[in-house]
């Protein structure tokens, strides 16, 4: 049995945290903040509940397997899951309208065809089907397997070229570099490429830039569907809290690491803020790649033929501007979980977004607006009342893109205009609400992409310092709940079975 060292309360070290545990080891858990879950958030205010972190979960699966292989109570004995149907309902800036069935390709289909046009579910249709052949090209070594040594294999795209036509394209299939590319060239239709950029951009994904590989962002959840716990998704963060607590975990809140201690290489501990220090076997280390050099007096954690941390701004994380609406008047029927108002102008919101316009919202008067209305009596005082929430993908907080004080309220209020598509009546139903500008420790982490010379890749769970380990969205494979669960999967995995293990059979 080892004792190890856990840095850090987010999903994705807690998911280390309890199978380490479940495999006989003694594991603390230091966390600087007051609770656990990192960007796994709940408000609450008179009665109001609101997830402000993610509102949905696309691959069950991943906590699924965490329950099942760290007790004998399923996922679903501690979290009541349900599948959101329709998964979304998309409004596009010349007002036309679908809602999308949940994890149902013909349905999909079929609504695309019927809302937008012949032809329109058939082109999609056929982008998810390449999308499949990227996904299966790359989910064991993006998802269940730690990051290969020889890592750039995976800068080669695998999104399929598709045939040209003509009496020049015959038998040629151009390089698909980027997903703006792909969406141009095989959709054609404003909002088709509108539906499949918006999920580049929910992840943080500047399509410009993204390569073609980002398509399994919308395969993912085609496929595999949208879920929602009861209670919002901090319920699966409690859930996890309370297995890790079940196996013997121990947590330590308030408790701010500020030295990985080292004897011979190895690191063998970790220092608080406090002056104690709790020695360790090994360290995990739940949080982004790039402070690990603070903690390690400024040694660097990854060689030069590593994976780096932030290696390239055009895979930076983005901020989230949230918008917590408390509503007078019961939820209308037919209402949708959620709604997605895209941009007026797209090419304004990506510029202010990704740094190449006048500020993070102000260069798009109309940004991309997704609105939460879970159907869930925990997160509001009684049925005559509703909890909304409203989200937008904004520049991160910084000298060039602060979005805080009277940008911040302004900000929101063009959310609220937006989200008037979506919530008949919003301004005169709202009784009061929350404002929560983009936060440094709340930046918007995607998932780790192939493609793009291994510019979309998270450093690897394994450090070139012995017992250090890295886990969490900002590590392999990258960051969103499924993701954080799979990255704590890859650590337990390297820590129990040794370094040369190579993941899941």
């Amino acid at each position: 049995m080892a004792r190890i060292a856990v840095i850090g309360a987010g999903m994705g070290a807690m998911a280390a945290a309890a199978r380490l545990a479940v495999a006989g080891h003694q594991v603390a858990v230091f966390e600087r903040g007051a609770t656990h879950g990192g960007a796994v958030r709940r408000l609450e205010r008179d009665g109001f509940s609101f997830d402000t972190g993610p509102g949905l979960l696309h691959l069950p699966a991943v906590y699924r397997d965490l329950f099942l292989k760290t007790g004998r109570e399923p996922l679903e004995s501690r979290v009541e899951l349900s599948q959101v149907d329709p998964a979304s309902r998309h409004v596009f800036a010349d007002g036309t309208a679908v809602s999308l069935p949940n994890a149902s390709r013909a349905g999909v289909l079929a609504a695309l065809d019927e809302a937008l046009g012949a032809g329109a579910g058939e082109r999609w249709s056929a982008l998810v089907g390449r999308a499949r052949e990227a996904w299966d090209a790359t989910r064991r070594p993006l998802l269940e397997e730690p990051l290969w040594p020889e890592w750039r294999v995976l800068g080669r795209d695998p999104y399929p070229a598709v045939r040209r036509r003509g009496l020049f394209g015959r038998g040629k299939g151009p390089t698909t570099a980027t997903l703006a590319e792909v969406a141009r060239r095989e959709l054609a239709d404003p909002r088709l490429i509108a539906l499949l950029e918006s999920h580049a951009l929910a992840y943080g994904f500047d399509p410009r830039s993204a390569p073609a590989s980002a398509a399994v962002l919308p395969y993912m959840e085609q496929t595999f569907g949208s879920w929602y716990a009861r209670g919002g998704m901090r319920a699966l963060a409690d859930a996890l809290y309370e297995r890790c607590l079940a196996r013997k975990v121990e947590f330590a809140f308030g408790a701010e690491v500020t030295r990985i201690v080292e004897k011979d290489g190895r690191a063998t501990g970790v220092q608080l803020a406090d002056g104690r220090a709790s020695e360790a076997e090994f360290v995990v280390a739940g949080i982004a790649p790039a402070r690990l050099p603070a903690l390690l007096d400024g040694r660097e954690p990854y060689g030069p033929d590593d994976v780096r941390p932030q290696s390239d701004p055009g895979a930076r994380a983005t901020g989230r501007l949230t918008v917590c609406l408390a509503l007078r008047g019961a939820r209308e029927a037919g209402a949708v979980h959620r709604t997605v108002v895209h941009a007026a102008d797209r090419a304004a919101e990506l510029a202010g977004v990704f740094g190449d316009g006048d500020g993070p919202v102000a260069a798009c008067a109309r940004p991309t607006v997704t609105v939460l209305r879970p159907d869930d009596a925990a997160t509001r005082p009684d049925d005559g009342h509703e909890a909304v929430t409203l989200t937008a993908t904004v520049a991160p907080p910084g000298p060039a893109g602060r979005l805080e004080g009277a940008a911040a309220e302004a900000a929101a209020d063009r959310l609220v205009e937006v989200a008037e598509a979506a919530v008949p009546g919003l301004r005169e139903r709202m009784l009061w609400r929350e404002v929560l500008p983009p936060s440094e420790d709340a930046l918007v982490p995607g998932p780790a992409l192939a493609g793009r010379d291994g510019r979309f890749l998270r450093p690897g769970n394994r450090t070139r310092i012995p017992g250090l380990y890295a886990v969490g969205g900002w590590s392999h494979p990258g960051g969103g709940l499924a993701h954080s669960g799979m990255s704590g999967a890859l650590v337990a995995g390297l820590i129990v079975n040794g370094d040369d293990w190579h993941g899941s059979t």
